[in-house]
């Protein structure tokens, strides 16, 4: 699967969802699933294009409500539009 397809698909959720909120990664996975494949196969490209993202500030990465660094990234994690700390997480 195409890096950029990913990408896209990762923005599209976020942008529906809209600001101060947040997708799994794994709803992005099986968005493109449907295009072909098991969706379990594109988690880890999901989360390397998620990091690509937010590396260029199009995306936040989120555990527990608080945006983290993408190099840090590990365990359950959101993904959304750039923000603050998201409601709720306090």
């Amino acid at each position: 699967m195409d890096g950029e397809r990913i990408e896209q698909a990762i923005m599209e959720l976020c942008l529906e969802r809209g600001q101060g909120k947040t997708i799994c990664p794994s709803e992005a996975a099986r968005r493109l699933a449907v295009e072909g494949g098991d969706w379990h196969d594109l988690m880890g490209p999901v989360r390397q294009a998620a990091v690509r993202l937010a590396n260029d500030g199009r995306i936040s990465i989120y555990r527990k409500g608080r945006p983290i660094a993408s190099d840090g990234m590990r365990g359950v994690i959101r993904l959304g539009l750039p923000g603050k700390t998201l409601p709720g997480s306090g």
